[in-house]
């Protein structure tokens, strides 16, 4: 529990109020032995973003609830709690991110958020990030689906389906850098060029910014754990590791070798790798095939290679026969989940190519910012794209797009990232059928064309309707849509 929310002889007292805004009536979600438990009237703290936040939280609410009191008719009941970050914050207290905020959303667990401005001059780099940084909220998780009839520039958009788990606190996003030119990066470049770079042919220019890149075992672990957990509990069946460790070797390449020791064990009875998979399927296709033979079927030029490198594959195909033939063999591994690497630059020719051959990314911080989004180019754009950034027993959930101000208050913005966000906390909270009924909703409204404007005029016959009207559309789709699960 956090500083607010404190336990005593079984009852929860909480602080009555954050920022000066007075909790609501409702109970706080608990996570005793690392399982969340969520009551009937759960608080729920909100930001509500700055720019088109205001118009995106306003329709967003209004279809929260309507499907919760669908689903639930009154039983269940969402409290929210409306507290302070960006611009907001900062006009009443000269705070972006006032400590109040962060208390209640650690005190609260669970929470939703509007888009937030990035401070001009200095000071906190971005709220996003940091609201990362201090809950641990370690993975990033982005779903990219296609819903029907949303326009696209993709011939066979409906191929991607795909969810991205992105490692959140490491990475290029650690915020370790200097500025070109200050007494802190000269010193480091000193350091660097006179004892780590000595006696090699490489030097870093005076004049240059200088950044740290940290990844390491404990963050690329439990960032694959979680995805390949996802990946049991939903049915996936490819778990595909995003890097560029063929020029990042210590770092990103590091990543994918920490990612395969990792899925090999703690899932080795629901796993099997890509190349264990070829092992396997050469030695069900001859189950006389020679470790050499089958050596040399999976590594190209292993007949020009020197034996030094022979024996390391050679003894990889050993080490694999002897672990897994048994359980994994006589293709019994087809049933497993396929656990892969691909090299970043690959995976985004063939995310355009070949969608439908990926089911779940885990990816370094900076690789998963970029694949998220041009993945979500590809079914409509980042308005149409959910997100959430999760730690253990914490969940923020966001939109992934921007503020753009210039709309702000006009009531014309797509709130579907907001509220297809909505649609993963439901999810996560356990109230599966709210998440399920707003997605439905949401894809039907679409089919119908009653669209807001980014989406009115790429579709040919369709009707532009305000952000408001657009809620409204999707409530009223509610009331005649089942209910999953009844």
């Amino acid at each position: 529990m956090g500083p607010g929310v404190q336990s005593l002889g079984g009852a929860i007292f909480m602080r009555s109020s954050y920022n000066r805004i007075a909790v609501p009536d409702g109970q706080p979600i608990e996570y005793p032995g690392g399982t969340f438990r969520v009551p009937d009237r759960p608080i729920i703290p909100f930001i509500e973003g700055d720019g088109t936040g205001r118009d995106i939280w306003r329709a967003s609410r209004r279809v929260f609830d309507a499907a919760v009191d669908r689903v639930y008719e009154g039983k269940r009941k969402i409290a929210w709690f409306e507290v302070l970050a960006g611009e907001k914050a900062f006009n009443l207290f000269q705070d972006w991110l006032p400590q109040d905020t962060v208390d209640a959303i650690r005190d609260f667990r669970i929470a939703i958020k509007g888009p937030l401005t990035t401070p001009v001059g200095g000071g906190i780099r971005s709220l996003n990030v940091t609201l990362r940084q201090l809950l641990d909220l370690y993975v990033c998780v982005r779903p990219v689906r296609y819903y029907e009839g949303v326009p696209t520039p993709m011939l066979h958009p409906e191929r991607m389906n795909v969810v991205i788990f992105r490692e959140n606190t490491e990475d290029v996003y650690a915020g370790i850098e200097w500025k070109s030119g200050t007494p802190e990066a000269k010193k480091l470049i000193e350091f660097l060029n006179r004892d780590m770079l000595k006696g090699t042919q490489k030097e870093i220019r005076q004049d240059s910014g200088v950044g740290i890149k940290p990844i390491s075992p404990f963050g690329t672990k439990r960032l694959v754990r979680r995805a390949i957990q996802h990946a049991i509990e939903n049915n996936r069946k490819v778990v595909t590791i995003v890097h560029k460790g063929n020029i990042m070797k210590f770092t990103e390449g590091s990543f994918r070798d920490w990612g395969y020791e990792l899925a090999t064990q703690e899932f080795r009875s629901r796993i099997v790798t890509e190349r264990e998979s070829w092992i396997l399927g050469n030695k069900d296709a001859n189950p006389a095939i020679t470790i050499e033979e089958n050596a040399a079927l999976i590594e190209p030029g292993y007949e020009r290679a020197p034996a030094e490198f022979k024996k390391k594959i050679c003894d990889e195909v050993k080490r694999a026969l002897e672990a897994i033939e048994t359980t994994h063999g006589r293709g019994k591994w087809r049933d497993k989940i396929m656990v892969n690497d691909r090299i970043a630059d690959s995976v985004f020719q063939q995310v355009l190519t070949r969608a439908d051959e990926y089911q779940v990314f885990a990816t370094p911080n900076l690789n998963g910012d970029y694949i998220s989004d041009a993945c979500a180019a590809q079914v409509g754009g980042l308005g149409m794209a959910p997100g959430a950034n999760i730690g253990d027993g914490y969940g923020v959930f966001e939109a992934t797009h921007g503020t753009a101000p210039k709309y702000a208050d006009k009531d014309v913005i797509n709130p579907s990232s907001v509220m297809l966000s909505g649609a993963m906390m439901f999810d996560f909270m356990g109230w599966k059928q709210v998440a399920t009924l707003i997605e439905a909703a949401i894809a039907r409204t679409i089919q119908q064309k009653r669209v807001t404007y980014d989406l009115e005029r790429l579709m040919k016959g369709a009707t532009r309707v305000s952000t408001t009207e657009f809620a409204g559309s999707i409530v009223e789709n509610m009331q005649s849509l089942a209910i999953a699960g009844r």
